[in-house]
């Protein structure tokens, strides 16, 4: 039994996970799943077959590529995207966080699905699929996948099969620059971010093994240049059909934002390290809730308690993730979102999602220059954009000192993210050569 919970693919799950998830997370799923083994409920699609038959997933065309060899079938005589005039793409993907699902692998399916071209996607680790959705492919997306046995397999059947690769990423999980000056991995182990930063190449080799790269925002697009000669094409995170329904919803449970009591400003924390960002801005929140006994902070996510001010911390609710319902639920509870970042590289590449969210609730969002939401938030109409410390209290001042304009603002931000920052707003969201790359 222990000979089958170290076989190299499980392995390789767990060392991904404590990357995603950290050490205390990854481990728990480590006992979960070796429970469930023991008893015999742990099967996995990637179960080893019994000695003697051998076969890791980096081997899985192995047999079949020798014998077309052979059989002086293993070349094609044209690309299928040449032969055909209808388009497929197969996306292989890293969908082990869930946000990351959401906003470059699901929502990307319903883009081009909208657009009238098929998506099979599969995680990386599920080979069966994986390989299945390459033989009617035209295209191929790899997304977030570090260059390993098994993706090095992928892309080779791929150019077998003559089909153009793209590697699509949303973090610069490639440079070693942005994460060894990554302010927000003060607040984690250290050992974490020189794992970070020696699994760096494995991404890279994954990117410049592709025909073009695709990015999520304006920043990370510039920080892929320096790493890559490939075309490098910005494909943004939007709001999607699921994202404006659940809002839709979220907003049908919340009260209603004039005539509710108290001021409740939210602070959305998707990752780990946060609290460095939220130290930003501190003093500034601290004093605008103590200015008043009915203002309150609502955390959403990830966040270590014990680095609130004493201050605040009777002020103070956190709740952590379950699902995105529920968390746009949630959301929608609060008057306004703060979204301070540190400015770094890292921090630079970053999108604009939580302004998605809080958008797709109504609820107007103060934001800081770095990244991308200085780009989504109208300053003035849908939210506001803080330059300098002082401008959070006063911008949080504004908003309390006017309730029926704050709700206006939140209503501005839904109707803009409805009308520029949906799938169906092309200019807004997509390079034009990436839609040619595929469509032509």
């Amino acid at each position: 039994m222990i000979q089958k919970l170290l076989r190299p693919d499980l392995v390789n799950r767990f060392r991904q996970s404590v990357r995603d998830d950290g050490w205390h997370a990854a481990m728990t799923k480590a006992r979960r799943y070796s429970k469930l083994a023991v008893l015999g409920w742990g099967t996995s699609s990637h179960t080893a077959p019994s000695h003697g038959g051998i076969r890791y997933d980096d081997q899985y065309y192995g047999k079949i590529w020798r014998v077309l060899a052979r059989e002086d079938a293993f070349h094609l005589s044209s690309p299928p995207a040449v032969r055909r005039t209808s388009r497929h793409i197969a996306l292989i993907a890293d969908m082990n966080l869930p946000q990351c699902r959401k906003y470059r692998v699901e929502q990307l399916a319903e883009f081009w699905r909208s657009r009238g071209v098929d998506v099979t996607y599969s995680h990386y680790q599920d080979v069966a699929r994986g390989v299945n959705s390459l033989q009617t492919a035209t295209h191929l997306i790899l997304y977030r996948t570090p260059h390993t046995p098994t993706c090095s397999m992928y892309m080779y059947e791929a150019r077998r099969l003559r089909l153009p690769i793209l590697y699509d990423i949303d973090d610069p999980l490639f440079s070693v620059s942005a994460y060894e000056t990554y302010q927000n991995m003060d607040a984690v182990d250290h050992a974490m971010k020189a794992h970070f930063c020696a699994e760096a190449p494995k991404y890279l080799d994954a990117m410049n093994c592709a025909d073009a790269v695709s990015v999520s925002t304006p920043g990370l697009v510039e920080h892929a240049k320096l790493y890559t000669q490939r075309p490098v094409f910005l494909r943004r995170n939007f709001a999607d059909i699921a994202t404006l329904e659940a809002g839709a919803a979220a907003m049908r449970h919340a009260p209603a934002k004039v005539k509710k009591d108290g001021f409740t400003v939210a602070f959305a924390s998707g990752s780990l390290g946060h609290e460095i960002d939220f130290a930003l801005i501190e003093r500034q929140l601290a004093a605008f809730l103590n200015s008043g006994a009915d203002r309150r902070l609502e955390i959403l996510g990830h966040f270590e308690k014990d680095r609130l001010p004493a201050s605040i911390k009777n002020k103070v609710a956190t709740y952590a993730f379950t699902n995105y319902a529920d968390y746009l639920e949630r959301l929608a509870q609060a008057d306004c979102a703060v979204m301070p970042l540190a400015d770094d590289t890292f921090n630079q590449c970053k999108s604009a999602v939580r302004v998605l969210d809080a958008s797709a609730v109504a609820i107007p969002s103060i934001v800081c220059s770095v990244g991308d939401m200085a780009n989504v938030v109208a300053h003035g109409k849908t939210g506001f954009i803080a330059h300098t410390e002082a401008d959070w209290a006063a911008f949080l001042q504004k908003l309390m000192a006017d309730r029926t304009a704050c709700a206006a603002m939140g209503a501005a931000a839904r109707e803009d993210v409805e009308r520029r920052w949906s799938g169906s707003r092309e200019e807004s969201i997509i390079d034009p050569q990436l839609m040619q790359w595929v469509l032509e």
